[in-house]
């Protein structure tokens, strides 16, 4: 009975990881159908978006089902718990994929970014996927080392925000407010996204550990010169 139990909490880790894997895909897929304006690229990113929604409704039925058969405690209950949470961030990271998806389909034929903003764009969705990647090795070795980095990885694409929205800015715009309201939005869901991706990661972190992530940080900072003296 304890064999299956633990297979089931097994499993519900396995589809974290293969959730992490299709909003991946989802996140480099969509932003090539952005870029190309490729119609047929945006509509797969939108259909398939249900499959993550099937999945995390899946998880949360077993999660859900083993609180009520098993009563888990310590850290059973934790990775029951924590894994619910972490399906609700990568269910939120595949609908902000298909959001890029489903602003490319709005503007097709045209190009919904300006020319001269395409390797940002490209940048921020390769960023994005890479973070979701390092999530979901994350979920699946439970390094804590490695998820406390997503944090500093993070940091490129606030990097990559605030550029893209210099630009906006800048008095020599001259594409509109229609496209200053796509880049925008497109601005926002990719660093929404990547901040999704760290939460999984800080979640792994409590998950291993009991404590979060922002505690342990602290717990590395080194004292300030001039503090406590013996």
């Amino acid at each position: 009975m304890r064999d299956a139990y633990h297979e089931e909490l097994d499993s519900i880790g396995d589809g974290l990881v293969e959730m992490a894997r299709l909003v991946g895909s989802a996140i480099g897929r969509a932003t090539t159908a952005i870029l190309d304006a490729d119609l047929k690229l945006a509509e797969s990113v939108i259909e398939a978006d249900q499959k993550v929604d099937e999945l995390q409704h899946d998880l949360e039925a077993r999660a859900i089902a083993l609180l009520a058969r098993q009563q888990p405690v310590a850290t059973d209950l934790r990775i029951v718990v924590t894994s619910l949470r972490m399906s609700a961030d990568l269910e939120r990271s595949g609908d902000l994929a298909q959001h890029v998806a489903k602003l490319a389909r709005l503007r097709f034929p045209e190009r919904a970014v300006p020319q001269y903003l395409h390797a940002t764009i490209l940048e921020m969705g390769q960023l994005a996927q890479r973070l979701m990647a390092k999530a979901a090795e994350v979920i699946i070795t439970k390094d804590v080392d490695l998820a406390l980095q997503l944090e500093q990885d993070d940091d490129e694409m606030d990097l990559l925000h605030r550029t893209l929205f210099q630009h906006l800015i800048d008095d020599r715009w001259k594409h509109g407010i229609e496209t200053a309201v796509d880049v925008t939005l497109l601005g926002r869901y990719y660093e929404r996204y990547a901040d999704h991706a760290v939460a999984v990661a800080k979640r792994v972190v409590y998950l291993v550990t009991g404590e979060h992530a922002d505690e342990i940080q602290q717990q590395d900072v080194p004292p300030a010169v001039g503090g406590e003296q013996g």
